[in-house]
């Protein structure tokens, strides 16, 4: 074959490629972007550590409606076809690639996450049993920075909904780009407030830092889960729900950590860091790790690290029925197992109104 065929060739093979590109773009949905796109763009700094290893006990009865069995709410559809943890999947690829992306979980879930046909092997953590949200975001971290001194995180949990995919994306991005404008802090998402919530952590405002539409607020103080009268103060002061979606520079995560609780970053031994296969962490490592909440243990101790970006659309974390369908009402969808759930809920609400009945005639 000539020279000139080959020219002619390759620049035929480099036109159909950029027609394929404008073609994969064009039918990408709105806000969503390829790795190989995010990465042209200077965002192959960008890692996910997706918490997907908790129990779900407290939404187990209606899980159990769904699935049929004791399956973790992550791996249950409760809201369309796909699993919590498949929309979570999704929602990470949006802004990070598949190869920077960990799913920290439970070594006790793996006939439902070897399911998740989403997920590959090499980015499976395996925790061999739950013991809070620190762990596996501290060694999440840990073996982040063993590959990349330089990565940005996100920590997204497994059992979110939001109203609006395309712009949760936009504030996710917003939220990496907070994050190397201002060092030394981790980002935090705060959802609006549409009640005086005591399940959730509240987040109260101080001062702005930056200007315009890169606008970020320093956190006053940080409460997790309070009682009643104070998540009420909070709610009229304009405070916001902690969302636990966090973006951070990977060294800042870890001197917040060493600032928190030091033990934890000796808990994890370099050799069984995640090194890009699928990492199964032996019992005997977790059995030096004292049951540890990140909000609580971390988040509330270090407010002088943290900024907070307001999350301008609906937020739910799904981890009781009443929000799972409360967020069904709102988008007017009725699954087939509404019926049998509401039904057995029936007659557990006719005994407590019969009860109530009955205090009211005594008194």
């Amino acid at each position: 074959m000539s020279r000139h065929a080959d020219v002619t060739l390759s620049q035929g093979s480099a036109s159909l490629s950029n027609d394929l590109l404008r073609l994969e773009a064009s039918l990408r949905p709105v806000g969503e972007a390829s790795p190989r796109f995010a990465d042209a763009l200077g965002t192959d700094k960008r890692w996910a550590i997706v918490l997907a290893g908790g129990d779900g006990k407290r939404l187990l009865p209606m899980t159990r409606v769904v699935a049929g069995d004791d399956r973790p709410k992550q791996f249950c559809a409760l809201v369309d076809s796909d699993t919590l943890l498949e929309k979570t999947r999704k929602r990470a690829e949006r802004s990070i690639s598949p190869e920077r992306t960990l799913f920290a979980l439970t070594r006790d879930h793996s006939r439902f996450y070897l399911k998740e046909s989403g997920i590959r092997a090499s980015q499976r953590i395996v925790q061999p049993c739950n013991k809070g949200t620190a762990a596996p975001i501290v060694y999440g971290l840990l073996s982040i920075e063993k590959q990349d001194r330089d990565a940005v995180v996100a920590v997204l949990p497994s059992d979110h909904h939001y109203s609006d995919e395309a712009a949760f994306t936009r504030a996710l991005n917003a939220a990496f780009d907070a994050a190397l404008r201002f060092p030394g802090s981790v980002i935090l998402m705060g959802g609006r407030a549409r009640g005086a919530e005591t399940e959730y952590g509240w987040i109260e405002l101080g001062d702005a830092v930056g200007g315009g539409s890169s606008t970020a607020w320093r956190v006053r103080s940080f409460h997790e889960k309070p009682p009643a009268p104070v998540a009420q103060r909070l709610f009229d002061n304009g405070a916001l729900w902690n969302t636990f979606v966090m973006v951070g520079r990977v060294r800042d995560f870890i001197d917040m950590v060493g600032a928190a609780r030091t033990g934890l970053l000796k808990a994890f031994p370099q050799e069984h860091l995640w090194n890009g296969s699928e990492a199964r962490l032996e019992e005997w490592v977790y059995s030096r790790i004292y049951n540890t909440d990140f909000s609580r243990e971390v988040l509330s101790t270090q407010t002088d690290r943290l900024l907070t970006l307001p999350l301008e659309i609906g937020w739910n974390d799904l981890g009781h029925p009443e929000r799972v369908l409360d967020v069904l009402q709102s988008a007017g969808q009725s699954p087939w197992w509404m019926k049998e759930w509401q039904a057995m809920k029936r007659p557990a609400a006719r005994a407590a109104a019969a009860a109530g009945t009955s205090e009211a005639a005594v008194a």
